[in-house]
């Protein structure tokens, strides 16, 4: 029973709330323990209420997830985990996290609960439209890293803000590529797959990946103004980052993306190309 109640929290997912360290990450802020133990209690709390979410998603998708090849091996859909106590555990990872994030200031419990309502309406009725599903999905990603800036009183650039979301908006629709790609004629399992097609998936693709680099640059041209460094450490750290959306444009060209998490996980060129932008870029931050 432990370990179904902890396979639906989907901790592999995570790492998608990496992203409430972006804002203060950039500013610097992270060396200072006092924004740094604030950073991590807003990364717990999104971990809580995104797990809940996922319990309560897959609580009402359990019908259909049943006929999914690879979503009826879950915990609820399988049989493995009671739905009266996924019900109870859901609840209570979604009432902890948002109290853990009111804890650390209104402002972030409003950012934490406006994940919840978001993802509470893309399970009931947002999934079902085509194209406000892309953007609601890519609009959570968005609340993380609001969260990260509100936590430690962080200011955020626009550009930053615009980079994150059509950075967003473009593993997204990578997902779905990937989905309508590998399922095919199945691709009723998904509400929307069956009013998408893969040249407008690919026009979405393509629109997204040019914005996120063009809004990148812009942003690291900005913060190397503003932060008066004499150094290029901003602008190289558009190469990589550069390198890594054509690489993983490659990997869904090749049939892959489906599972977002389990690509960075198993790519070890995208990896070695994370820990170049976040050197390169982190220089920029201490030693600029």
């Amino acid at each position: 029973m432990i370990r179904a109640i902890v396979r639906e929290a989907r901790p592999k997912q995570w790492a998608k709330n990496v992203l409430v360290f972006a804002a203060p990450g950039a500013a610097g802020v992270l060396d200072n323990w006092s924004f740094l133990w604030r950073t991590i209690l807003a990364f717990v709390a999104f971990c809580l209420v995104s797990s809940g979410t996922y319990y309560w998603n897959d609580i009402h998708d359990v019908e259909a997830d049943r006929q999914h090849p690879t979503k009826s091996k879950r915990p609820i859909a399988s049989g493995t985990l009671p739905i009266g106590v996924a019900k109870v555990v859901g609840s209570l990872m979604l009432g902890g996290g948002i109290a853990l994030a009111f804890g650390l200031g209104w402002q972030m419990g409003v950012v934490a609960l406006s994940y919840v309502v978001l993802t509470t309406l893309y399970s009931t009725v947002l999934k079902h439209v085509a194209v406000v599903d892309l953007v609601a999905v890519a609009a959570g990603f968005v609340l993380r890293a609001i969260a990260g800036a509100v936590v430690t009183d962080v200011k955020m650039s626009t550009w930053f803000v615009l980079c994150t979301s059509f950075g967003s908006l473009f593993i997204v629709t990578g997902k779905r590529f990937a989905e309508l790609r590998e399922m095919g004629d199945s691709s009723a399992t998904r509400a929307t797959l069956d009013d998408y097609t893969l040249p407008f998936l690919q026009t979405v693709l393509s629109v997204a990946v040019g914005a996120t680099l063009v809004t990148y640059c812009i942003w690291a041209f900005e913060v190397r103004e503003v932060s008066g460094s004499s150094w290029p450490f901003y602008e190289l750290s558009i190469v990589p980052m550069l390198t890594a959306l054509l690489r993983y444009t490659l990997i869904l060209e090749q049939g892959h993306g489906a599972a977002p998490e389990e690509i960075f996980a198993a790519d070890r060129t995208l990896q070695i190309l994370g820990v170049v932008w976040a050197i390169v870029f982190g220089l920029g931050v201490y030693v600029g």
